[in-house]
């Protein structure tokens, strides 16, 4: 997990970034990105791709890696400008500004399958996340970030939608739900078009 830092160390780059984004595929809510600056050669055990963990090992693994990063950053971009300048362009502008909020700034950046618009050295990874420690800790980061909001503050707003259980992914009773009751404010109206317009027979 520390192949793509150990290049980037022996080119004397020493604030790597790992960089990913979780909420790409939702239908509602924002699209939320961390960014994840670790001291170099440090390993914590356990770190992978957070699709791969489960919640408890999560917010485990995400404590440790606030107490012992150099610096983390969250950026979020909700579902308005998610709209307005569709979702790839959003996880991109999300990841910018996890970057643009950190307390050092990186001289190098580790990015899941993304490019981000900054003048700072960067590598796309295929599957980054399972293959870099840095963008492993910055996925775990953004979903727990992700998830809390869903559990707590969207799931207060909008009861009656299941935010908590389904956290605004397609899932039947999302679909259900949105059809009985319409979307909210936080919906993605860009991708509601075909199950707002299906025939409930299809469920």
């Amino acid at each position: 997990m520390l192949s793509y830092e150990k290049g980037c160390w022996e080119q004397d780059y020493r604030r790597i970034a790992g960089v990913d984004e979780v909420g790409r595929g939702c239908l509602f809510g924002d699209v939320v990105a961390a960014a994840v600056i670790l001291p170099e050669g440090l390993i914590i055990e356990g770190v992978d791709d957070s699709k791969k963990l489960t919640a408890k090992k999560r917010e485990l693994l995400f404590e440790q890696i606030m107490e012992q990063a150099l610096a983390v950053s969250v950026g979020h971009v909700d579902s308005v400008v998610i709209d307005e300048i569709n979702i790839k362009q959003a996880s991109r502008l999300a990841m910018k500004k996890a970057v643009e909020g950190l307390e050092y700034r990186p001289d190098y950046m580790l990015i899941d399958a993304e490019k981000i618009d900054l003048p700072l050295p960067q590598q796309a990874i295929i599957k980054g996340d399972a293959n870099s420690q840095s963008i492993a800790a910055a996925s775990i980061v953004a979903k727990v970030t992700r998830d809390r909001l869903c559990e707590g503050r969207w799931e207060e707003l909008y009861p009656d939608y299941g935010i908590k259980i389904h956290k605004g992914y397609a899932t039947k009773l999302h679909r259900e739900q949105l059809l009985a009751l319409g979307p909210t404010p936080m919906h993605r109206r860009s991708f509601l078009g075909k199950i707002l317009s299906d025939e409930p027979v299809l469920f």
